[in-house]
């Protein structure tokens, strides 16, 4: 039986002793280097998909300035929101909201901030929205999946207990002065306490999935008008809601229920509705023709007065090219 017992424990995934490292003073939170890391790729992807659409190199870098920080308050504001028991109430740290470096990030919230700071960007650009979401569609995906490695560090966002060979072991972790802390603590030894659903991993590898999906259907169906952010959201939910419904960690329920299990059902639809109504739009749209031009001031003009002052500047350009060619040159 022992021998039974030892190799169900050596099929586990063990899990790292582990999820913040020192450097003197300097935490390194493996959660935080993970959010990093997915916001890195998925402006380097989303930069190489918007010049493959018409647009122009360095637009991505500089709408990311103003949606990655409109996302993470928005993530964390969601976190609060729904997790409000966390932090708030007898025994709690409501200053412990304000601390993101331990986790706790809500997608919904993230989406819907970040799209307000891209929307910002976009429109100091000139540059459409949607066009640019679906060029930012797989990216996003892709960095939620990097970041779901932070539960995984955080020993976070797992499931209920099981026998299955993909299990997690969850180790107690306790500080230097002997307190237990799942955070901040360091693994005592390698002696799982509960062997759980790696539900973090279930949903890492389904983005991976979904972002297979959105790019094989917009190469094949040439999506546009925000058609593959669209079918992003619609992917990601419809994992997000089973994936929901395994997961043990304290959470707000209504009716029983957790609320991101409603949240996903109810953006699924929308999300879905909004592909099937978009169609009506046409295939992908030409970025460069439908971007509405701003001077080097920033402030907005109207649609196609750049485009008027460009092509009277290349008709002079042209002009002047003629006038100096060899041919306009008469032999005296």
């Amino acid at each position: 039986m022992l021998n039974g017992l030892n190799a169900a424990v050596l099929a586990t995934i063990p899990s790292p002793d582990r999820g913040v490292w020192y450097l003197g003073p300097l935490p390194i939170r493996a959660y935080a280097l993970c959010i990093i890391a997915g916001i890195i790729v998925a402006i380097w992807w989303g930069e190489r998909r918007w010049v493959e659409r018409g647009g122009i190199k360095g637009e991505v870098t500089d709408i990311a300035v103003w949606a990655v920080p409109f996302g993470l308050v928005g993530g964390r504001l969601y976190h609060v929101i729904t997790d409000n028991q966390k932090y708030f109430g007898p025994g709690k740290d409501p200053l412990a909201a304000l601390e993101i470096w331990n986790g706790g990030l809500g997608i919904w919230g993230a989406i819907a901030l970040g799209a307000v700071g891209a929307w910002i960007g976009c429109r100091r650009k000139g540059i459409p929205l949607p066009a640019m979401a679906d060029a930012l569609a797989p990216g996003i995906v892709v960095a939620q999946a990097i970041g779901r490695l932070g539960n995984y560090f955080n020993q976070e966002l797992y499931g209920g207990d099981t026998t299955l060979p993909w299990g997690l072991e969850i180790y107690r972790r306790v500080t230097p002065e002997g307190r237990e802390d799942a955070l901040a603590g360091v693994a005592i030894d390698h002696t799982p306490i509960q062997v759980v659903h790696p539900t973090f991993l279930y949903e890492l590898l389904w983005n991976l999935g979904v972002a297979l999906l959105i790019v094989w259907a917009d190469r094949k169906l040439r999506l546009g008008h925000g058609r593959v952010f669209a079918l992003y959201v619609a992917g990601y939910t419809a994992g997000r809601f089973w994936i929901e419904l395994m997961r043990t960690d304290e959470a707000t329920l209504i009716f029983g229920q957790r609320v991101n299990v409603f949240v996903s059902a109810l953006v699924f639809f929308g999300a879905i509705a909004y592909f099937v109504i978009a169609r009506s739009r046409g295939g992908r749209e030409d970025v460069a023709a439908v971007r509405t031009a701003h001077p080097t001031d920033g402030e907005p003009v109207e649609p196609g007065e750049s485009t008027s002052r460009e092509a009277e500047a290349v008709e002079e350009d042209a002009e002047k090219d003629k006038k100096n060619s060899p041919e306009s040159v008469k032999p005296e």
